[in-house]
């Protein structure tokens, strides 16, 4: 088979859902409800506390998204929460259906998008992995041929004989990888489950991956938040913002751009009404805004301290909050951080003026990360806050001129200049 035989077409695929409860369960329930809203009347079967405004309005998910995928590439899906990912994947394992559109699947799909699917809880592990087999059309004699290597590398086999529903989300993640990584498909897709496992397990995962893509010739489709994996894996990366693809190409381009959306190139950012990730529930301290006391983030002088002002809100007294200050480069890896610690917080704004030293970075584009913490048991830091920063750049006078600097040759960190010794001056 050809390297460039299409695995996946997708074309202007569109997915609009109904916001509010729909359906009252029963017909009766139906019924009062449409004669409720033909009457212009309260809908007598809805939860206590929705808001009315809702009922009937429609959100697009997905808005015309097109995009092929050919044999043996590795395309890494990345983008806000809320910008369709999830839905895309769930469309192309046809867990749900397209409102609008065409997708076309040439092979067998394997996927993985939350802990446990596709599982029987009541079934054992080693049951899960016949169903799971036969869901792909494979026969008994191909999943036997299988079954030792799957258990081999879930890292479960005490445990292959017992009930899944005894299994931690760990053991979940790892016998369900496994399944999905060594039974015969055409196509993986892999939603950012894997970071329920530990590292050792996540590195092995990104690494059987990499194999199925450019060794077996699988079709690999994953979704990440964590920039390195995907720089890591994928050849090709595909961005989303608001339900339709706004790039398509690169993978370094691609978290450029991505990393731009979430990063602010401006010298004063509030973060007010600022909404936060699904994940980060608390709610006690909060970053309000950030204020780069330079004339312009466009051109920093990378020998002058740089100044930040920051308004933090509290809802109760606090001490001994701190504040890392997280150097990102233009592709989103960390590359250094500075800490703040023992900050006194009262109830309200509280305002700092932070000076620090970014002398050690090379010329260049950068994004960072702001995250309030407080400490925690066992020299802990319990997140209070976590939010994406500002973008700059960082320049170097040398002669009267601005130098350029090969970060991608030379490194991100430049040493401090070399000094000529006294007895060759």
């Amino acid at each position: 088979m050809s390297e460039n035989k299409l695995m996946i077409r997708v074309r202007d695929v569109k997915k609009q859902y109904r916001l509010g409860q729909i359906g009252g369960g029963t017909l009766r329930g139906d019924l009062q409800s449409w004669w409720a809203r033909k009457r212009g009347k309260e809908d007598p079967n809805t939860l206590i506390g929705t808001d009315q405004r809702l009922i009937g309005t429609t959100f697009m998910a997905l808005n015309g998204v097109s995009f092929t995928v050919n044999k043996g590439e590795a395309v890494g899906i990345i983008g806000s929460n809320g910008a369709g990912k999830s839905t895309l994947l769930k469309l192309l394992t046809h867990v749900t259906a397209p409102t609008e559109g065409d997708i076309d699947l040439y092979g067998r799909v394997a996927s993985m998008l939350e802990v446990g699917t596709g599982f029987h809880p009541e079934m054992t592990g080693r049951e899960n992995v016949y169903l799971n087999g036969a869901i792909l059309g494979m026969t008994r004699a191909e999943i036997d041929a299988k079954m030792d290597e799957i258990i081999e590398f879930s890292e479960v086999r005490d445990f292959i004989d017992t009930p899944v529903k005894r299994y931690s989300s760990g053991m979940f993640v790892k016998l369900a990888f496994s399944v999905a990584a060594h039974l015969d498909s055409e196509i993986m897709i892999m939603d950012e489950v894997l970071a329920v496992g530990d590292m050792k397990f996540q590195k092995k995962c990104l690494t059987k991956m990499r194999q199925a893509a450019q060794r077996d010739g699988k079709t690999v489709l994953y979704v990440s938040h964590n920039m390195a994996t995907i720089r890591d894996l994928c050849d090709r990366c595909i961005v989303l913002d608001k339900g339709k693809v706004v790039f398509d190409g690169g993978v370094d381009e691609g978290i450029a751009l991505y990393l731009s959306t979430r990063s602010q190139a401006s010298e004063f950012v509030d973060y007010s009404a600022f909404k936060r990730d699904n994940w980060f529930k608390r709610d006690n301290i909060r970053l309000q805004n950030v204020h780069l006391l330079v004339p312009t983030v466009e051109a920093i002088e990378r020998s002058q301290p740089v100044r930040m002002r920051f308004v933090i809100k509290a809802q109760e007294s606090a001490g001994a909050v701190g504040l890392r200050f997280e150097v990102r480069d233009e592709v989103g890896t960390p590359l250094a951080t500075s800490c703040l610690y023992g900050l006194q917080l009262q109830p309200g704004d509280n305002t700092f003026t932070v000076s620090y030293d970014l002398s050690v970075l090379s010329p260049g584009k950068y994004s960072n990360y702001f995250t309030l913490f407080t400490a925690g048991e066992g020299g802990t830091h319990i997140v209070e806050d976590w939010v994406p920063g500002i973008q700059f750049r960082m320049v170097d006078t040398f002669s009267g001129n601005q130098l350029e600097w090969n970060a991608k040759d030379w490194g991100a960190i430049r040493l401090p200049e070399a000094v000529l010794c006294q007895e060759d001056a």
